[in-house]
């Protein structure tokens, strides 16, 4: 014959569970005058057959007809009263359970209006606190077979991504936006869950979102994009660089690139590439921008109108100011070249 319950109890010693059920291999054999303790931070469920029979507060219960009228009544009308009936008892935590995180456990996709789509990830922690005690055993140890604490949570924390990710994609901002409106978020999450958990039998008491992040593969385009923004005007850009070009070859027309068999020639070439999507200004630079000249059979670079020559002594006066040549040389270019600019009329 199985052993008589005469009195059960439970004392949490981590504080972080939230429903425990006694006995926990399943039910037991309980018989009027059997005792069941409740501590102050605790509320209890008598259960039999799967049946939520009656709430018990804090004290100590004993199974009459007197103290649990409820379960005395159902009980001792099966059984007479003398004999065992197997039930169980689900202790319910009471207090407030603080920082219990979230987060996304897969990229959420969101549609951002400068970047297009974008994945992110989100985190954050909220607080809780059981409210209707029957509620929450029926539902979530009745309806669910949810014993343990993880399982508890884990429940809890999909049924909070699913209601943030409904309510991020509502945002019509930028994720560069978003971090501005955690609070508003934090709010909106929380309106929207108040009636999910109060359908459990809990209190959602707060919410926060702590963090929203791009993963790795949306951060690089972000920067990327960052980068491409960083430049400016790309026209103005590209003018800069076609006028590197034709200086650095100007300036140096049989030494560096010719030594390494690029040739000043090719160096000018990509200048002139570079150049040539810049319109009217660089109109056919390719043409004729290499002349024969002395001083060993060295190739030098002639730009071939006043914009071109506008663009490189503006590189002189660069690499001037940057140290790169010397007063020499820059004197000797820029008096060249001024000269010629004069004879085009410019």
């Amino acid at each position: 014959m199985a052993r008589i319950i005469d009195v059960v109890q439970f004392l949490d010693e981590t504080g972080r569970e939230i429903v425990h059920r006694e006995p926990p291999g399943g039910p037991g054999d309980f018989r009027l005058g059997s005792q069941v303790i409740v501590r102050e931070s605790q509320t209890a469920v008598f259960f039999r057959d799967g049946k939520a029979l009656d709430v018990l507060g804090p004290g100590r219960h004993t199974i009459t007809t007197a103290n649990v009228p409820i379960i005395s009544t159902m009980i001792g009308w099966a059984t007479g009263g003398t004999s065992p009936f197997p039930a169980e008892v689900v202790f319910v935590n009471m207090k407030q359970f603080l920082d219990q995180k979230w987060g996304t456990p897969e990229p959420i996709a969101f549609r951002d209006p400068e970047f297009g789509m974008a994945r992110l990830r989100a985190f954050g922690s909220y607080a809780y606190q059981v409210k209707d005690p029957q509620m929450f055993v029926n539902v979530i140890v009745g309806q669910q077979g949810i014993f343990t604490t993880d399982a508890i949570a884990d429940y809890l924390r999909g049924m909070i991504v699913s209601k943030f990710a409904d309510l991020l994609g509502e945002q019509k901002k930028s994720l560069l936006d978003l971090p501005s409106l955690y609070s508003e978020v934090s709010a909106g999450a929380k309106a929207n869950l108040a009636d999910d958990f109060g359908a459990l039998g809990l209190a959602l008491l707060q919410f926060f979102v702590t963090a929203i992040t791009p993963t790795d593969e949306t951060a690089k385009a972000i920067d990327e994009r960052a980068a491409m923004g960083a430049i400016g005007n790309m026209d103005a850009y590209l003018k800069f660089k076609a006028a590197r070009a034709l200086g650095d070859a100007a300036v140096n027309p049989s030494g560096g690139a010719a030594s390494t068999g690029v040739g000043v020639g090719a160096g000018l070439g990509m200048g002139a590439v570079m150049a040539g999507a810049l319109g009217d200004a660089m109109r056919n630079p390719a043409s004729s921008n290499v002349q024969g000249g002395g001083g060993g059979g060295g190739a030098t670079a002639t730009p071939q109108t006043p914009q071109q020559i506008q663009m490189m002594l503006d590189n002189l006066d660069m690499r001037f100011a940057n140290g790169e040549i010397s007063e020499d040389t820059y004197k000797t270019m820029m008096t060249k070249w001024q000269q010629r600019l004069k004879d085009m009329g410019g």
